[in-house]
């Protein structure tokens, strides 16, 4: 989708809380809409500013992190060549969290990959997978998308003995937790 302007829920500094980068500061921008809709989504779809490229990185420019995540909802929804070239020419470093079924640009710099049931990854490869777990194959989805890094993660915290049993028997896979909503953070 190319547009002039880009569907942002919100922009905010804080540290990323799930992942191989948990506890790293961030710059986050979070963009509305998703073709899959989990139940246990965060975003609020109908919440959004159309803003350009230059909005959001006027807004990205207040904070001191050199990492920013395009986060949603599914950033690959929309076209993100112009602002992935206009952070990396203020020296940013862009990370995007995906649910892996549309192509990502070539020049992203690290992509999260969180493949939900009922969509078909298209990634060749990604440098994490972060799954929700909730019980299904993960190293059917693991065998297919190579990652450098694997991790587990409790669905909104309910079942994390069951994620820990399952990492303890499968030890490619890491813990993450959403240590943002446990410190009650952004």
């Amino acid at each position: 989708m190319k547009s002039d302007t880009l569907p942002v829920n919100e922009i905010f500094y804080s540290l990323q809380g799930e992942g191989f980068h948990t506890g790293t500061p961030a710059v986050f921008v979070r963009l509305s809409g998703c073709n899959l809709r989990c139940p246990f989504c965060d975003t609020d779809h109908s919440a959004h500013t159309p803003m350009t490229v230059s909005d959001i990185t006027s807004e990205v420019t207040r904070y001191p992190a050199p990492t920013v995540i395009l986060t949603g909802g599914e950033p690959s929804l929309y076209d993100l060549t112009d602002l992935i070239d206009a952070l990396h020419s203020l020296g940013r470093r862009v990370h995007i969290e995906t649910n892996g079924t549309r192509p990502i640009p070539a020049t992203i710099d690290w992509i999260t990959c969180s493949p939900k049931p009922g969509g078909q990854v298209v990634l060749s490869r990604c440098d994490e997978m972060k799954i929700v777990y909730t019980g299904q194959d993960v190293e059917a989805i693991a065998d297919r998308i190579p990652a450098g890094h694997h991790f587990l993660q409790p669905c909104s915290g309910a079942n994390i003995p069951e994620v820990i049993d399952y990492i303890l028997r499968h030890p490619r896979w890491r813990l993450s937790l959403q240590t943002h909503k446990l410190l009650s953070i952004p």
